[in-house]
């Protein structure tokens, strides 16, 4: 259940509806997770900001993109991304068995290198808050130094996204409930 209210941009005071109207115009929605934040609409802007760069103006494959995505919603037993970024996923290219592997915990193993070592950066930095020598050193020769810097700075994106989450209460679209409602699954 949520803790704090979903706000809709006739919520917001005037001056700060821009936010709304922003994330709205780059994601073509607002999801539960900026309306819950929007109870803070400067942070929001903030956060909102560095996931337009992770998820629009990257120079990451999108494939490595949701790879890391999805094992970071994978590590934080995060729902609500990997609802999101699953279509997002096979859209982009992911297979099927890739996915699986990530949904079932058994990534990196079973995957092919070139991506298996997306999904144990995920983990690693999830897990350990930072990356392995040998993790580090593969995603460098694979994507460069500026690569290795956006793959992190996603990561870390959706990392933040769940810790928000997950105290705030979000609830993934269709499921919501109001501060002090209950909610019958």
């Amino acid at each position: 259940m949520a803790r704090v209210p979903y706000l809709d941009r006739s919520d917001l005071p005037e001056d700060r509806r821009h936010v709304y109207d922003r994330i709205a115009e780059s994601r073509g929605s607002v999801g539960n997770v900026f309306r819950a934040m929007l109870n803070s609409p400067d942070a929001t802007e903030v956060v909102a900001a560095v996931g337009e760069y992770a998820r629009y103006r990257s120079t990451l494959d999108p494939v490595v993109r949701e790879i890391a995505v999805l094992s970071t919603a994978r590590e934080h037993g995060n729902d609500y991304e990997w609802e999101h970024h699953e279509p997002l996923a096979r859209e982009a290219g992911v297979s099927d068995a890739t996915i699986e592997a990530i949904r079932s915990g058994r990534a990196p193993m079973g995957l092919p290198p070139k991506e298996g070592v997306f999904a144990q950066a995920a983990r690693e930095l999830v897990r350990d808050g930072t990356l392995g020598d040998r993790t580090y050193q593969a995603i460098e020769h694979l994507l460069g130094r500026q690569g290795t810097v956006e793959l992190i700075v996603t990561i870390a994106y959706y990392t933040m996204l769940s810790r928000i989450m997950t105290p705030l209460g979000v609830e993934l679209e269709g499921a919501e409930s109001q501060p002090g409602e209950g909610t019958q699954r």
